[in-house]
């Protein structure tokens, strides 16, 4: 049977919002993690229905420690934990919290407005948010330190190929393992520098995004050491954020993976270095708030939970 996956392939959208939730202690959660996932599936096929221009879509992932709490099936998903920090001689990607993970998106923000209202209306009684972020396209697909982000996603079949789990886990097919960062950027330090010290920094151009050659590419670059082969790509879905008045300019790094071994390897050559202490240099300006793992179960599983 062909299992079918959540929206995790769809490409970025303009509006997003992010939430993590934590269930509270000692409340009975499962009748209220069945009517989410119903809902879930529900909301999906809503919109699709009623704005079936707007890609909108609302995934839901969950944590290592929700799933032992809810007692959903067993064994687990083969690489489900909980995340275990990456720390280098200079910076740490950090272990955050997190039972539930929602990434909704749509081109039209009052879709995920609406979407997030349902979901919290479930939660609430029974779980608080611990994180909730509106994320936006900014320009032509670019971060707010002025670079197109997302360039070396994989495209057609091949998004399918790298972000959803096929035959190496069979009974969780059609899933996908999601890793979520919050980075907050140094704005004042990053606009100090020169256009071609910041260009440096990431690996290509600013203007038209061109890659350098490996000649003159700088091997502690973003672009050095965040791609990891061919062979081992994920699909990112990054969103910029901030809030001006408060000199507050982030990035929530969001990524689906079939493996999240690939992920963890990519986070180790950014954070440790490769060699080792050869570090990406833009960590040098961008600070990794959170860091949570969290398994994307297939519809068809999600259809299971809802009891």
């Amino acid at each position: 049977m062909s299992l079918k996956p959540q929206n995790v392939t769809d490409y970025p959208n303009i509006n997003t919002i992010f939430q993590v939730w934590k269930f509270k202690e000692n409340l009975e959660i499962q009748d209220s993690f069945q009517r989410l996932c119903a809902l879930v599936l529900n909301l999906n096929n809503s919109v699709v229905n009623r704005f079936p221009d707007s890609r909108a879509s609302c995934i839901i992932g969950i944590g290592f420690e929700a799933w032992k709490r809810l007692g959903l099936k067993e064994p687990l998903p083969k690489e489900l934990e909980n995340f275990t920090e990456i720390k280098g001689d200079k910076h740490t990607a950090i272990s955050t919290f997190g039972d539930l993970h929602f990434h909704f998106r749509a081109d039209d923000y009052s879709i995920c407005f609406d979407m997030a209202i349902e979901i919290s209306k479930i939660l609430t009684p029974v779980a608080e948010s611990i994180e909730e972020i509106r994320g936006f396209k900014y320009w032509d697909n670019r971060s707010v330190l002025g670079f197109v982000d997302g360039t070396e996603n994989p495209h057609g079949k091949d998004r399918d190929v790298f972000a959803i789990i096929g035959d190496e886990d069979v009974g969780y097919s059609g899933g996908s393992y999601l890793f979520v960062q919050k980075y907050l950027h140094n704005m004042d330090a990053w606009r100090g520098l020169s256009t071609e010290d910041q260009e440096k920094i990431i690996g290509r151009s600013k203007e038209n995004d061109i890659e350098m050659s490996d000649e003159v590419k700088p091997d502690n670059s973003h672009i050095a050491l965040a791609n990891i082969g061919d062979d081992l790509k994920i699909v990112r879905d990054n969103m910029p954020f901030g809030r001006p008045s408060s000199n507050e300019f982030g990035t929530y790094f969001i990524s689906y993976a079939s493996s999240f071994s690939t992920t963890r390897k990519m986070l180790e050559n950014m954070f440790v270095g490769n060699p080792k202490g050869n570090y990406d240099r833009i960590l040098d300006f961008s600070t990794a708030k959170t860091g949570s793992l969290f398994f994307v179960p297939s519809k068809d599983l999600l259809d299971e939970f809802s009891g």
